[in-house]
């Protein structure tokens, strides 16, 4: 585990701090056995993603889209051959609820990106399908949104990133082993 002042003992370098930084010295200023270890790991961690949520949604916005509706094409693309699924597949694949997904839909058929279509065998069963337009769509905004997350990781070298990326996984495989996300 971090222990906070030790790190600010030796974090000297005031061009390598950053806000989280001043918050926990104003902790630490008043309250100097407060073990922040935690609030600095998450309080970094909830700003870079409020940060690189923005940067991504201006990625989507070149396109038309925004990040809900780039997340039913991209789901829907990268599912199969057919860039197809039924209703509930997207909605267990996106974990969003029956109501939003619905929405979701309809909003993208009003645009022309996704159709509704029956199921030949099944009458009770309907096909969320990728129109030519969406395939498109969401296969530029693909692209641009790469390039982004490549951007968003700027400040870390190829083998930070890797290091990175092993233990976000590994906090993510420890939430799901307890049933979230």
């Amino acid at each position: 585990m971090l222990i906070s002042l030790d790190v600010k003992i030796s974090f000297r370098d005031t061009d390598k701090m950053d806000k989280v930084d001043t918050i926990i010295a104003q902790w630490l200023s008043i309250k100097p056995s407060l073990d922040v270890s935690g609030m600095e790991v998450v309080g970094r961690f909830s700003r870079l993603a409020d940060h690189h949520r923005l940067a991504m949604e201006e990625t989507f916005k070149k396109h038309g889209l925004n990040g809900p509706s780039f997340d039913v094409l991209a789901t829907l693309r990268r599912s199969n051959d057919a860039n197809a699924l039924t209703p509930g597949d997207l909605m267990a694949s996106m974990m969003i609820t029956s109501g939003t997904t619905t929405n979701r839909i309809d909003r993208l058929v009003a645009q022309g990106l996704v159709e509704r279509k029956a199921d030949e065998q099944d009458a009770r069963k309907t096909w969320v399908c990728l129109t030519a337009a969406g395939r498109s769509k969401v296969d530029a905004a693909v692209l641009d949104h790469v390039e982004t997350q490549k951007g968003l990781l700027a400040g870390l070298s190829n083998t930070e990133a890797v290091q990175l990326n092993n233990l976000l996984r590994k906090m993510m495989v420890a939430k799901s082993s307890a049933g979230v996300g």
